[in-house]
């Protein structure tokens, strides 16, 4: 069950999960005020599982497919509520901290990159686009670093100008913590790609 919701639907349950429940249930009946050691009891549960025959299991089975059956149906008539959809908007006049030297490097290039390894994946290209920088020419690294610098200037004018609107103090400390965790983490993308960079 959902904590906000009441009538929020439970993920299907496999057949091991209806076997360890049912296991509870009688333990419950057998013994309900003593104390359970769920590890030991999990273990226990794991083993029987293991030990137990096809047909034994079949009941478990059966029980979960019906479960699914029934979950599948829910699930076409089910409107989550409120609380579940909604999001925080997002303020489209917040500006994003603006793109390293390496980012723009990596924007210009990366079509080029993709086209001529389409088999490439991601990963493998952000390596090769780091490869590429670190072979860059000095003057062609500095001619992305001015465009960098330019955008940065921009940006700190936008930022201030967002700034002076009056937005309420918690807004912009939610702006301020989203810029230093973007900063942050192109930060340590530089980082990752600095060894790369050192044959510049």
């Amino acid at each position: 069950m959902g904590k906000g919701d009441p009538k929020k639907l439970r993920g299907k349950m496999s057949s091991y999960a209806f076997f360890v429940q049912t296991c509870q249930e009688e333990h419950k009946k057998k013994q309900p005020d003593a104390s359970v050691n769920f590890s030991e009891f999990s273990k226990k549960r794991s083993e029987m599982w293991k030990t137990m025959s096809a047909k034994d299991k079949g009941k478990f089975e059966d029980t979960a497919k019906a479960d699914k059956a029934h979950n599948e149906r829910e699930m076409k008539t089910y409107i989550p509520s409120k609380e579940e959809t909604k999001k925080n908007p997002k303020d489209p006049s917040a500006h994003f901290s603006p793109p390293s030297a390496f980012s723009l490097f990596c924007s210009e290039y990366r079509p080029k990159v993709k086209g001529e390894h389409p088999s490439l994946l991601i990963n493998d290209v952000a390596k090769k686009l780091g490869e590429m920088w670190g072979k860059t020419a000095s003057d062609n690294k500095q001619l992305h670093g001015k465009k960098a610098a330019k955008l940065q200037q921009k940006w700190e004018k936008d930022i201030a100008a967002y700034r002076a609107k009056g937005k309420p103090d918690a807004a912009k400390k939610g702006v301020i913590k989203a810029e230093k965790s973007k900063q942050k983490k192109d930060r340590e993308r530089e980082e990752k790609q600095a060894p790369l960079k050192q044959g510049a």
